[in-house]
């Protein structure tokens, strides 16, 4: 996906299930399934890295609360999630 990133998401991989609805639902496609096991025996979502727009899907389509956090870069340089504003962070 070309030009600046508008979003980044965080993924807990001790609540992540490894069901792949938001790799499914990710329309950048930005998120992928990790090579490697969980502790759990799952292979966790993992975030590519770049690419995210910010759109919230994976977040909402998530059934496990609390597995996924998307923050969305406004143009003041800071990440916003939920309606709280924090710094944002590399």
């Amino acid at each position: 996906m070309a030009g600046q990133p508008r979003g980044k998401v965080f993924i807990s991989i001790e609540e992540c299930k490894g069901c792949g609805l938001c790799v499914e639902s990710c329309p950048p496609e930005c998120l992928v399934l990790a090579p490697d096991l969980s502790a759990f025996g799952v292979h966790p979502a993992q975030y590519l890295g770049e690419g995210c727009t910010g759109c919230g899907i994976c977040f909402y389509c998530c059934p496990e609360p609390g597995a996924i956090a998307v923050y969305r870069l406004t143009k003041a340089g800071i990440l916003m999630e939920s309606g709280t504003v924090a710094p944002a962070r590399a």
